[in-house]
């Protein structure tokens, strides 16, 4: 098990950036790459440099039905489809081909742009392919909305709300730009009618009845200043790097708003966040050319250096203080959104990514004040760490626990709108993202009796399953969710009924091949919750969250690590699921970086103790196997 350890993290530090960085390919799924196709036809820019690479890339992913899914071994999703389908035919692909009529078929068979979501109806109504009328209204007058009015932009998650501020404007200009192509045969016949419907019930869509009607009239009082003023938010909010939130939705919806509201493909907003996007692109001979949805270096380099410290590299090495370094200054001291809901608070958070710094995130946050103490030198990294915490604490919500961006982000009318069938509208406190905190709380001394931890423990109490397991919001599913919560108990040093019960809940889950596996099908159905094909990381996950309840010499542990030698290649580990997070239910991701850094702390797990950090050994906690 040594020699596995030695090779990952030589694997390892072998790819650390010079500048101190790690990270790797984000994987989704091929909308992102099509939506890109559409982006540039409808900004009347060139398709020549990418137009092969995005084929192959497209085509690379069709499954043998002649569909495209949302994840590995997912079942055919037909706006993933529809959108793969006419990005080909964009990019010239033949329509007789046999990728191209198998693709059709399927579409048609699973009902065509009429059962496709609202995302996938606007990219094909702003080619004139589908109706502006089947499209649910969502007014520029919305910026007008102060934070206390329901429904205002920021009673929305901050990924949610970056998306639905541009398309408000395009939804009230209603544009038709040509495509170049025709792809009427996506219609399914007899359903002509349903495409300038929009489906739903309730007040909401009586209301959207009444905006379309108001949509309307020849006289919008005030409309082009709600959408001059939108459009001033919106550029307010423009990334370093060009990009709007350091996500994709945001970004390319809202190059098209202001391209609507006059900027041409010149203007210096527009041309940054087009030179921008060539940051997220890659191109290679195995996957062809595809756009990621985001990066995430910040997390990786957090995770790297937990492993790699685990693994027992000193805080003294090269490629730690490095590491550390990088971190300390990607800290962010600015303001965002995250303030109006928390104000006059300092903000000591990290992002994401390299420049979305207007969105620091609790999650990084706390991982990255882990990786600080335990592979930095204290007097090096403590102010950080001080004005960190500070953050986190202030950005608790009323229930004690914390979500991703913002505090008390929790109207759940939000979902109410016909515009929501897209996932994740907002960004309640979430299970995993309270353990990372509670987990840095108890890193720095924080027990108990601190009415924050008091608060997120009780709140850990409340969601745990009668199982055993908790949610994973961020990451696949009720494995991570418990890992997660395990970390952050024995950090804390308490919890022991929680902590037997998620124990016997994660051995009765292990597969007979010794590994662990959850299908991203967990989140539409609970019964498949711990059950999927053995993978790596997920694996991990269990094999650390056993190490964490004091069960590491427990037989099911063992057979965990031994899984993850036997599956080790060339100092890493294959893993083309995908185990990542975006919006349960409709977007998840393979981070490349995942089979690597949690296998690596799993062995790491095994091996004597490091000096400073905590690696559980013994068993606490007698664990037996569901019968």
């Amino acid at each position: 098990m040594r020699k596995e350890l030695d090779a990952a993290t030589s694997w390892l530090l072998e790819r650390q950036h010079p500048d101190g960085w790690w990270t790797d390919e984000l994987e989704t799924n091929v909308t992102m790459t099509a939506e890109h196709v559409l982006l540039l036809s409808f900004l009347g820019l060139p398709l020549h440099d990418i137009r092969e690479g995005a084929c192959e890339h497209l085509l690379r992913a069709q499954r043998e039905d002649g569909s495209w899914a949302l994840y590995h071994e997912g079942p055919a999703d037909v706006s993933t489809t529809i959108e793969a389908y006419v990005a080909l035919k964009v990019l010239g692909v033949d329509p007789a081909s046999t990728p191209m009529r198998s693709a059709l078929l399927i579409i048609q068979r699973l009902g065509g742009i009429a059962a496709a979501r609202v995302f996938t109806k606007i990219w094909l109504a702003l080619f004139g392919a589908c109706p502006w009328s089947g499209i649910p209204t969502m007014p520029p007058e919305l910026v007008y909305l102060p934070a206390q009015i329901p429904l205002n932009l920021y009673d929305f998650a901050c990924w949610a709300r970056g998306t639905i501020a541009p398309l408000t404007i395009v939804i009230s200009r209603r544009p038709v730009r040509p495509l170049g192509v025709d792809v009427s045969e996506i219609v399914v016949p007899g359903t002509h009618g349903e495409l300038s419907r929009v489906p739903g019930t309730g007040i909401f869509w009586w209301l959207d009845k009444l905006l379309k009607l108001y949509e309307q009239m020849p006289v919008k009082v005030g409309r082009s200043q709600a959408r001059a003023r939108m459009a001033r938010w919106i550029v307010e909010r423009q990334e370093a790097d060009g990009s709007w939130g350091g996500i994709q939705p945001p970004w390319v919806y809202s190059l098209i708003a202001l391209n609507l509201e006059g900027m041409d493909v010149s203007h210096p907003v527009m041309r940054k966040g087009l030179e921008g996007m060539r940051r997220f692109a890659l191109h290679d001979d195995a996957s062809g050319w595809r756009f990621q949805a985001c990066m995430s270096p910040v997390w990786d380099t957090a995770w790297a250096v937990r492993a790699l410290r685990r693994a027992g590299v000193m805080p003294s090495h090269p490629a730690m203080q490095s590491a550390v370094e990088w971190l300390l200054a990607e800290q962010i001291t600015g303001g965002g959104d995250w303030q109006v809901r928390c104000k006059n608070v300092p903000c000591g958070g990290w992002a994401f990514e390299f420049d979305n710094d207007i969105y620091p995130d609790i999650d990084d946050t706390a991982v990255v004040v882990l990786a600080l103490l335990e592979g930095g030198q204290p007097e090096r990294v403590t102010p950080a760490v001080d004005r960190a915490i500070a953050w986190v604490r202030a950005m608790r919500s009323r229930d004690g626990a914390w979500a991703a961006f913002d505090r008390d982000n929790t109207n759940f009318m939000a979902y109410a709108i016909p515009f929501a069938d897209f996932g994740a509208m907002i960004d309640p406190p979430t299970e995993d993202v309270t353990a990372h905190v509670l987990e840095m709380l108890g890193a720095r001394g924080a027990g108990a009796h601190d009415p924050d931890v008091a608060g997120g423990l009780a709140y850990l109490r409340r969601t745990q399953t009668g199982a055993g397991s908790w949610y994973g919001r961020w990451g696949v599913n009720h494995i991570y969710g418990t890992w997660c919560v395990l970390d952050a108990l024995k950090a804390l040093g308490g919890g022991l009924d929680m902590q037997q019960r998620a124990a016997c809940w994660l051995i009765a889950a292990q597969n007979a091949d010794g590994g662990w596996g959850e299908t991203c099908l967990s989140y539409e159905d609970a019964s498949f919750a711990g059950v999927g094909t053995s993978a790596a990381s997920q694996t991990a996950w269990a094999v650390l969250g056993l190490q964490s309840a004091g069960t590491g010499n427990h037989s099911a542990c063992a057979r965990g690590l031994a899984f993850l030698c036997e599956h080790q290649r060339d100092g890493t580990w294959p893993e083309p699921d995908h185990t990542g997070t975006g919006f349960p239910g409709d977007f998840y991701i393979n981070y490349h970086l995942y089979r690597h850094l949690f296998p690596m702390m799993a062995l790491a797990g095994a091996q004597p103790r490091v000096p400073g950090v905590a690696v559980e050994q013994t068993s606490r906690i007698p664990v037996q196997a569901k019968s």
